[in-house]
């Protein structure tokens, strides 16, 4: 029978079919053994190749792992709406039912109207669900609205606590487990019984990354090449049997366990700080926005994120102008549903990390009949997402970029029934995207899906399929049946009416079936089609809209209290560990303050594990929705752990550029805005207007970042709580010399602006590869420099005007000329003459500068505290101090004048020289060696000396 003939004949029979299953690449014509079919007694009958590997069952995925409906849990408490912020109000409410008896939990409802919102709000416990009463607006439903300009995430789900290692892993001791596998045999299944929590570890081994060709990335410096190691595959499962040596778990692995490849291992795994049954269900989130500025990201970013939960879940949810995205699955969740909910008027730059509207990085996650517009990765998978994940009935309208795994190795994905309206749906080696993302798809499954363009590729050692698309095809992956409307019409529920029953049936809620699609109707097959074409074809925005009418949520508050009764807890109030400057000493209360000092990352990172975790502190380096080490720092978090290590200081300066394409040390302009987290915020804010260096819209050196600012602020005020000290130095010198790249996406370079700074254009690149602009830079009789740089020191200024554990310095690796320090003086001297503020001035300068200022005595007043930092006293007692103002980094004024260590002594002959000739004014030690010889500064009065004392 040839290949059209076999079709026609399936095709008559009602069975929809997909391709053979294979381990790698698939380089020949597509198969004609259906990979998943459905028989005549609607059974599902699966293909599988010579080691075992078949279609995974997506139907795992979803909430309870797909074996109950979401639970319509009793209203247990009720918040009426009131004008005003109400951020107190609900946080309340939702603490109380969290503080209830497991089994007494349930609803917080919020009455029709308008919440307006200035924080944050935040699930903790199990069994809390938020729910409004209605997903409409005004009368029609409950409309939270995130106001303000911070880029928070408006609702955060959120367990405590991380996976802990409950014993030694186990090796699985089959030579190769398949893809779909429930079961293996395991060295000792001794430890093991049903009910556990297990962790099924697949490494990442050099072999792989060969075999895959993700060794060579190219270029032989700045590659992306991926590493052993890197991008290990993690499952998270529980165990439902153990026979033997044979351990089964609740849900198919979705990439092989190969010995050739390193094997896998199980270990047992307890997470005691993860919450369940949690929910948001039945209003419309919303986030408040500058409406003259189309591109404003000065607001809340993600509408809900969701972290350390299982068996958790968003239905009939409207979300309107967030920055970042709607929902944000995180890699530490499990079996999720989001069902019924539309992300409308996203409103943000044109860029990498934006409207990535319905995301997972979780495993078992399902997506169903989600919808939305002017995305920009509108269904996507993250980093190594193990799955199953599942996106079905889906539409994306006037996609601005495509859907599918974007980063490295996300396996066991179906998009079922998803549109992608103007863009494409992909499974492929995506490159050096996103620092070496590489192959992104494995083992996935699109089935009956439609795009601009469809790219399925295989990767060696996995399989990706399309089966039943329509778009126009790119890949050498196994495709079937293309441009045809196949049976089952969802792979994903087909699969979970076989595993539970017609109850999966029931549950599935597809769009009205378009009709029969013949080519040879007959007259009255035309005659009745006829009649249908003229009715608007149910679209899936107003079939989401009509989901309360097909599973209304139940608001009936009888017998509940509000929250008006039951009380708002008082905020405790916050302690006081204050500075102030005695007799040339920094004291908080009455005791010098000594300590460590925690110094800033301000290049590199990235948002993988492996490498995130290597990661220092900085206070405005910023990733959506998420927060940690080497992503966005957790500010209660940072500060506790400095109190605990006796690090008392901070020193801070902004990052050398906001996008990690940077990080190549290239200087050519980037061909998009697709720029890559983590990102190093600047203090401007983006103009919206033109386009940068970076991709996404030039600068306003007039406007400055508020999420920035108030970044510092929330710092300095915990800091004032806990004796902590922010050294904020308000430029970083390093833009503007050294490596030309420093200054590509500088928002001072002309190119990067709207204001006109001067700058030549194109950069005058030193052997088309160093810069040397500081002299430029520093020059200050520019008038329009001149008042970009007044505007900016005040704002500097004015951000701290009322918080007193500040004290400012001029510029991280500052080199520069005395007359830009007589004029950041100026500036300052002026601001608190005219504010009658008294901020903190730190002196900190090459020494001849430093001398020359604390020589004018009108300058001098204006310092209260003397940075020894770029010069010191050699062991030999000779000085090591270059020239301020020679156009040279530290760096590379080391490298002239070979500076030699200091000693303890030499350090204590500095400190002193100094105390005793400005007695009124604090001295610290931030030079060679500042972190050893503390007992040395402490000895010659310094302040800040790194020692261990009470505070």
């Amino acid at each position: 029978m040839t290949s059209v003939a076999y079709w026609s004949t399936v095709m008559r029979c009602g069975i929809a079919v997909a391709i053979c299953c294979a381990t790698a690449a698939a380089q020949a014509p597509p198969a004609t053994q259906p990979a998943v079919a459905q028989a005549k007694d609607g059974r599902l009958v699966y293909a599988t190749d010579q080691r075992g590997n078949r279609v995974i069952d997506f139907s795992h995925c979803g909430y309870m792992g797909g074996e109950d409906a979401i639970p319509d849990v009793p209203v247990r408490v009720v918040v009426p709406h009131q004008a005003g912020d109400a951020t107190a109000r609900i946080q309340a409410a939702i603490d109380y039912v969290g503080s209830l008896p497991p089994d007494q939990r349930g609803a917080v409802l919020l009455e029709n109207g308008r919440y307006d919102v200035a924080g944050a709000l935040k699930i903790a416990a199990s069994g809390v669900v938020l729910r409004g009463s209605g997903m409409g607006e005004g009368e029609n439903g409950t409309v939270i609205v995130a106001t303000g300009q911070d880029r928070r995430t408006l609702v955060q789900i959120a367990g405590s606590e991380g996976r802990t290692i409950d014993g030694l892993p186990v090796a699985i001791i089959d030579p190769y487990v398949p893809v779909h596998a429930t079961q293996f045999r395991v060295a000792n299944a001794g430890g093991f019984q049903p009910g556990d929590a297990v962790m099924i570890h697949r490494p990442c081994t050099i072999e792989w990354i060969k075999t895959l060709g993700m060794d060579y990335l190219g270029g032989e410096r700045h590659g992306y090449s991926w590493k052993p190691g890197s991008r290990d595959v993690l499952f998270d499962r529980t165990v439902t049997r153990v026979q033997g040596d044979r351990v089964f778990i609740d849900a198919p692995i979705t990439t092989a366990l190969d010995s050739e490849f390193g094997g896998g291992t199980i270990t047992p795994v307890s997470w005691p700080g993860r919450i369940s049954s949690i929910g948001v269900e039945n209003l419309r989130l919303e986030s408040s926005f500058d409406p003259a500025k189309p591109k404003d990201e000065d607001h809340s970013w993600i509408a809900i994120t969701i972290d350390q939960a299982i068996d958790t879940w968003v239905r009939q949810v409207t979300f309107a102008h967030f920055a970042g995205g709607a929902v944000h699955v995180g890699a530490s969740c499990r079996r999720v549903t989001v069902e019924d909910c539309k992300s409308l008027a996203p409103v943000s730059e044109i860029g990498g990390h934006r409207r990535h509207t319905f995301f997972t990085a979780g495993q078992q996650t399902l997506f169903q009949r989600c919808y939305s517009e002017h995305g920009i990765r509108d269904f996507a998978v993250g980093f190594c997402s193990p799955g199953p994940n599942a996106f079905v009935q889906c539409e994306a309208k006037l996609a601005l970029g495509d859907s599918g795994p974007i980063d490295s190795w996300g396996s066991g994905v179906l998009y079922d029934n998803v549109k992608i309206d103007g863009n494409a749906l992909v499974l492929a080696d995506r490159r050096f995207e996103l620092a070496g993302a590489g192959w992104s798809g494995a083992n996935s499954m699109m089935w009956q899906c439609q795009a601009a363009v469809i790219r399925c590729y295989a990767p060696p050692t996995a399989q990706n399929w399309a089966t039943g698309c329509w778009g126009t095809f790119d890949g050498d992956g196994l495709w079937q049946q293309s441009n045809e409307h196949i049976r089952p019409r969802s792979l994903y529920y087909a699969q979970l009416a076989e595993r539970i029953g017609p109850t999966g049936t029931d549950r599935a809620q597809l769009l009205p079936d378009a009709g029969d699609a013949s080519t040879s109707p007959s007259i009255e097959q035309a005659a009745a089609l006829t009649a249908l074409a003229a009715q608007p074809v149910v679209q899936l925005s107003a079939w989401i809209d009509d989901a309360p009418k097909r599973n209304p949520i139940p608001t009936d508050a009888a017998g509940a209290k509000t929250i008006d009764q039951i009380g708002i807890p008082a905020a405790p109030a916050p302690g006081s560990k204050t500075i102030a400057i005695r007799d040339g000493v920094i004291v908080c209360g009455d005791e010098p303050l000594t300590g460590g000092r925690q110094n800033v990352q301000w290049w590199r990172g990235s948002l993988r594990p492996a490498e995130a975790a290597k990661m220092e502190v900085s206070l405005t380096r910023y990733v959506p929705g998420r927060f940690g080490q080497g992503l966005t720092d957790d500010l209660d978090e940072l500060t506790d752990a400095m109190a605990k290590n006796n690090k008392v200081a901070l020193d801070h300066n902004y990052g050398l550029w906001y996008d990690r394409r940077r990080d190549d040390h290239q200087r050519v302009r980037r061909m998009d805005g697709d720029v890559w987290p983590p990102f190093y915020e600047q203090p401007f804010d983006r103009s919206g207007q033109g386009t940068a260096w970076d991709g996404l819209s030039k600068y306003d050196l007039t406007k400055y970042n508020p999420w920035y600012f108030d970044r510092l602020r929330a710092f300095v005020r915990l800091g004032e709580q806990k004796g902590i000290v922010l050294l904020n130095h308000h430029y970083f010198q390093h833009n503007i010399l050294e490596a030309g790249a420093h200054w590509a996406d500088s928002p001072w370079r002309s190119a990067n602006n709207i204001n006109d700074t001067g700058f030549p254009e194109p950069p005058p690149y030193a052997g088309d590869k160093r810069i040397f602009l500081a002299e430029q830079f520093y020059d200050v009789t520019d008038p329009k420099r001149r008042e970009l740089h007044r505007a900016f020191i005040r704002k500097c200024l004015d951000n701290h005007a009322d918080q007193r554990n500040v004290i400012h310095l001029t510029s991280a690796e500052f080199t520069g000329p005395l007359h830009f320090v007589q004029f950041w003086l100026d500036v300052a001297g002026e601001w608190e003459r005219e504010t009658g503020k008294d901020a903190f001035i730190g002196l900190s300068a090459t020494k001849d500068v430093q001398d020359a200022i604390l020589a004018d005595s009108a300058r001098a007043r204006v310092v209260d505290v003397i940075d020894i930092r770029y010069w010191w006293y050699r062991k030999d007692g000779s000085l090591y101090a270059p020239q301020g103002g020679q156009n040279l980094a530290p760096r590379q004024h080391a490298r002239q004048g070979k500076p030699g260590g200091s000693s303890p002594e030499m350090v204590e002959r500095a400190m002193r020289d100094y105390r005793e000739k400005y007695p009124e004014k604090a001295v610290i030690y931030s030079a060679d060696g500042y972190d050893r010889f503390g007992a040395a500064a402490a000895k010659g009065g310094g302040s800040l000396a790194q020692v261990k004392a009470g505070r």
